[in-house]
C-alpha cells in the first residue's frame, strides 16, 4: 500500500512541475502587460527584470500552503485515503485547464482554478461519505468551508467591477494632466506624479510581497499596517524628492522608473502568494503522506486532522520551483501570446482585431456611443473642445518602420501598474478574496476605455474580446469545480487503473495541445510576413505581392484538389473540413483588404499606381477566393443533402480540369516563389486554352443531358463547378496579367 501512495506523490510532483510551467505562462500577464505594451525598455530587460521579481519571491516564500490543506476543505473529516484522491484529481484538473486556457491565449486565475477544484472534488468526495453514512445532504457544511467559498466568489465579482472603474477614472484624470505630449508637462508634474506612483508600489510591496517572505517577522508585518498612515506620508515625500532630483539632475524619464518598479513588484508579489496555487497541493499531499507514514494507522482510518498545522515547505522546493518559473518566462511561447492577448485588447493602435464582433458588444458600444453624446451635448462646447485636445494622439512617425511602435504609452503603463497595485494591496489589508490576474486586466481594460483605445473602429472588437475572457472567468470555476469531482469520482471507484488512464489522457492532451500550438504559431509567424504594411518601395511591393499571391494559390489549389477528390468518393466529413478550412482562405484575404488603409499610408507620396495595382490585386484574390468557395461549399452541400454522386464521366473531366488548374497554379506559384518573373508571359499563353478545355467539358454535359442524364441536382452541381472553375481561371489569369503589367512598368522607372 505504500507503494501506491508514493507512485501517486511521484505524479503529484510531476504534475507540480507541469502546472507550474502552465500557471506561470497564464499569469505572466500580470506583470509583463504593462512592461511589454509601452516598450518602457526592451523585452530582454524587461524579462531580467520580472525573473529578478519572481526568483525572489519564489525564493524567498514562507512557504506556508495554507490554502491546499485547510482553506476550501475541513481536513479532520477526511481519511488519508481520501485526501490524496481529492490532490490527485485537483492538479490533473488544474493542468488541463490552464493548458487549455494557454492554447487558446487567454488569461485567467490560478487562484480561482485551484479553489473551486479543491472545492469540486471535496465536495464530490463528501456527497460519497454522506451517501454511504447519513445519506443526509444538509451535513456537507460539515465537510467544506462554505464561508470561504462563498467570500471568494462575490470577492471577485467585485474586484472585476472595482479594477475596470478604478482604471477608467484614474487613467482619464492623469490623460488630462499629462495629455499624451507628456514629456514636457513631466518637467513641471512628474515630480508629484512620481512619488505618488512610487509610494504606491513602494507600499504594495511591503505589503503583498514582503508579507509573504520567509525573513520579515510578523512583527515587522504588525508594524506596517499599524502605521499604515506615517508609512504612506513618508514614503510619500521622500518618492517625490527623489523623483524630482532624478529628473532634474539625471535627465531620467520618471515614467519608465515607475514601469521598471511595478513590474518587478507584481512579479515579486504574484511568486511570493500564487505560488501556492502550482506547489502548494503536492506539498500538502506530501505532508500527509509523512504524517500517515508516522502514525503507523491504515490510509482508510486516519483522520488527517495534523494537516490543519502550519508546516513551512523545504528551501530547496521553493529555489527549484522559482528556477522553474523564471525558465517559463524566457522560454515559453504561450506566455507571451496570452500576454499578446492583452496588449491587443488595449492597445492604442489600429491593427486587425483577434475577436469579432458578437450582438452584445454590438449592443453595448450602440448605447454606449449613445449615452456618450448626450452626456457630451451637456458639456459646454469649449470645455469640450479643450478636453478633447488632451486625448489628442501625436502622428505615428513612419520613419521608424524598423521597430513597431508600442501599444500604448509610458502614463498608461504606469498607470496600470499603480492602479494595480493599491487596489491589490486595499485588498489584502481588508482580507478581501481577490485574483491578480482579473484585477491587473481588468485595470488595463479601463485605463485603454479612459484612453479612447476604444473607438469606433475598434470599440466592438474590444468589447467581444473583453466579454470573451471575462466569460472564460466564469467557465474557469464551473469547469474546475465539476472537472475536479468528476476526476475524484472517478480515481474513488478506479482506484490505479483510474489513475493510469486519466494520467495517460492528460499526458496525451498536453502533448497534442503543444504540437497544436507550435503548428499555429508557425503559422501566424509565416502571417506575420504575410500581412506587412510597413512598405515603402515598389521593390517591397512587388515581393509582398508575390508572397500573397503565393499564398493564397497554394492555399486555393489545396482546396479545389481535396473538394474534387471528396467529391468523387462523396466524403462529407472531408468535405466539410474543406469547406471550413476556404474559411480560413477568406479571413486571410479580407485581413490582407482590412490592412490596405496602413499600406497606402505607409507608401512613398508618388504611389497612386502603387496603391491602385494593390487594390486591384486583392480583388482578384478575393474572385479567386469566392470561387473556390462556390465550390467547396456546394460540394459539401450537395453530399451533405444526400443526392446522388456524380456521374464517372464528370469525375473524370473534372479530374481533368483539377490537373490543369493544379500545372497552372504551381507555375504559378514557382514564379512568385522563386521571383522569375520572365515566366509571367508563357503562363499567360496558355490562358485560352485552359478556358476552352473548361468550355469543352459544357458543351459534353449540354449533350449528355439531352441522352442519358436524369437529375437535376447533378446538373446544376456540375455546371456550377465548370462556370465558377472558369471564373476561378478567368480571375488568376487577370491577376497575372496585372502583375506583369506593374512589374513591367516598375523596372521601367528605375
Amino acid at each position: 500500500m505504500q507503494d501506491v501512495y508514493l507512485i501517486i506523490l511521484g505524479l503529484l510532483f510531476i504534475l507540480a512541475i507541469t502546472d507550474l510551467v502552465v500557471g506561470v505562462s497564464n499569469d505572466a500577464i500580470n506583470f509583463l502587460n504593462s512592461a511589454i505594451g509601452s516598450k518602457a525598455v526592451s523585452l530582454r530587460s524587461i524579462l531580467i527584470i520580472a525573473s529578478f521579481g519572481v526568483a525572489v519571491g519564489a525564493i524567498f516564500s514562507s512557504g506556508l500552503m495554507e490554502v491546499a490543506r485547510k482553506g476550501i476543505f475541513l481536513p479532520h473529516e477526511f481519511y488519508f485515503e481520501e485526501i490524496m484522491i481529492i490532490f490527485l484529481a485537483v492538479m490533473l484538473t488544474d493542468v488541463l485547464l490552464l493548458d487549455f486556457f494557454n492554447s487558446m491565449g487567454l488569461p485567467t486565475s490560478t487562484t480561482v482554478s485551484i479553489i473551486f477544484e479543491l472545492l469540486g472534488a471535496a465536495v464530490s468526495i463528501s456527497l460519497i461519505k454522506i451517501f454511504n453514512t447519513t445519506n443526509n445532504i444538509s451535513h456537507l457544511a460539515n465537510f467544506i468551508n462554505v464561508d470561504k467559498a462563498s467570500e471568494v466568489i462575490s470577492g471577485i465579482l467585485l474586484a472585476i467591477f472595482i479594477a475596470f472603474v478604478t482604471g477608467a477614472v484614474v487613467q482619464y484624470f492623469s490623460r488630462l494632466v499629462l495629455s499624451f505630449r507628456y514629456e514636457r508637462r513631466l518637467k513641471y508634474t512628474g515630480a508629484i506624479f512620481g512619488g505618488v506612483s512610487l509610494a504606491a508600489i513602494f507600499y504594495f510591496i511591503l505589503i503583498k510581497g514582503l508579507n509573504s517572505m520567509a525573513f520579515v517577522s510578523d512583527h515587522f508585518v504588525e508594524d506596517i499596517n499599524e502605521n499604515r498612515i506615517q508609512v504612506i506620508f513618508c514614503s510619500l515625500i521622500g518618492f517625490t524628492i527623489l523623483s524630482k532630483i532624478l529628473i532634474s539632475f539625471f535627465r531620467v524619464n520618471i515614467l519608465k522608473v515607475i514601469v521598471i518598479v511595478g513590474t518587478f513588484a507584481l512579479a515579486l508579489a504574484f511568486a511570493g502568494n500564487d505560488l501556492v496555487n502550482f506547489i502548494g497541493v503536492p506539498i500538502a499531499a506530501w505532508q500527509s503522506y509523512e504524517i500517515w507514514l508516522a502514525s503507523g494507522i491504515p490510509a482508510s482510518e486516519l483522520l488527517m486532522s495534523d494537516l490543519a498545522g502550519s508546516v513551512p515547505t523545504p528551501e530547496i522546493i521553493l529555489i527549484f520551483a522559482g528556477g522553474v518559473m523564471v525558465l517559463t518566462i524566457w522560454f515559453s511561447g504561450k506566455a507571451q501570446s496570452v500576454v499578446d492577448t492583452g496588449v491587443k485588447l488595449s492597445r492604442q493602435n489600429e491593427g486587425s482585431e483577434r475577436f469579432g464582433a458578437t450582438y452584445l458588444s454590438r449592443t453595448i458600444v450602440r448605447y454606449s456611443i449613445m449615452f456618450g453624446g448626450l452626456v457630451s451635448e451637456l458639456v459646454p462646447k469649449n470645455f469640450r473642445k479643450k478636453i478633447n485636445s488632451q486625448f489628442e494622439t501625436p502622428k505615428a512617425k513612419t520613419a521608424s518602420r524598423e521597430i513597431a511602435p508600442p501599444a500604448f504609452d509610458l502614463v498608461r503603463a504606469s498607470v496600470n501598474l499603480v492602479v494595480a497595485s493599491i487596489l491589490i494591496s486595499m485588498g489584502t489589508n481588508l482580507q478581501l478574496p481577490l485574483s491578480t490576474t482579473y484585477v491587473t486586466f481588468m485595470v488595463a481594460m479601463g485605463t485603454s476605455l479612459a484612453d479612447r483605445a476604444w473607438n469606433q473602429e475598434s470599440a466592438v472588437y474590444r468589447v467581444s474580446g473583453v466579454l470573451n475572457v471575462i466569460g472564460g472567468w466564469f467557465v474557469t470555476a464551473l469547469v474546475a469545480f465539476v472537472g475536479a469531482a468528476v476526476f475524484a469520482v472517478i480515481i474513488y471507484y478506479g482506484g490505479l487503473i483510474a489513475i493510469a488512464f486519466l494520467v495517460v489522457i492528460t499526458a496525451f492532451l498536453i502533448i497534442r495541445n503543444s504540437l497544436s500550438y507550435a503548428k499555429k504559431a508557425k503559422a501566424d509567424k509565416r502571417q506575420k510576413k504575410y500581412k506587412r504594411t510597413d512598405i515603402i518601395t515598389i521593390n517591397e511591393i512587388t515581393a509582398e505581392s508575390s508572397v500573397n499571391i503565393s499564398q493564397v494559390i497554394s492555399g486555393i489549389r489545396k482546396r479545389y484538389t481535396k473538394t474534387v477528390d471528396n467529391l468523387g468518393y462523396h466524403d462529407l466529413a472531408k468535405l466539410k473540413k474543406n469547406n471550413k478550412k476556404v474559411g480560413e482562405l477568406e479571413s486571410e484575404v479580407d485581413n490582407l483588404k482590412g490592412n490596405i488603409y496602413y499600406f497606402i499610408r505607409s507608401l512613398d507620396e508618388d504611389s497612386v499606381e502603387a496603391s491602385r495595382f494593390y487594390i486591384h490585386l486583392l480583388d482578384y484574390l478575393q474572385e479567386m477566393v469566392n470561387s473556390t468557395r462556390f465550390i467547396t461549399r456546394n460540394s459539401f452541400e450537395h453530399v451533405n443533402n444526400n443526392h446522388k454522386n456524380l456521374k464517372f464521366n464528370q469525375i473524370r473531366d473534372l479530374k481533368k480540369i483539377d490537373k490543369n488548374i493544379q500545372e497552372l497554379f504551381e507555375e504559378i506559384k514557382y514564379t512568385f516563389d522563386e521571383h522569375d518573373f520572365e515566366r509571367l508571359d508563357d503562363i499567360l499563353a496558355g490562358k485560352q486554352q485552359l478556358l476552352d478545355t473548361v468550355s469543352e467539358m459544357i458543351e459534353k454535359q449540354i449533350k449528355r443531358i439531352r441522352t442519358s442524364e436524369s437529375s437535376p441536382k447533378n446538373t446544376k452541381l456540375y455546371f456550377g463547378l465548370l462556370l465558377e472553375s472558369k471564373d476561378l481561371i478567368s480571375s488568376t489569369l487577370n491577376l497575372i496579367q496585372l502583375f506583369r503589367e506593374f512589374y513591367v512598368e516598375a523596372r521601367s522607372t528605375l
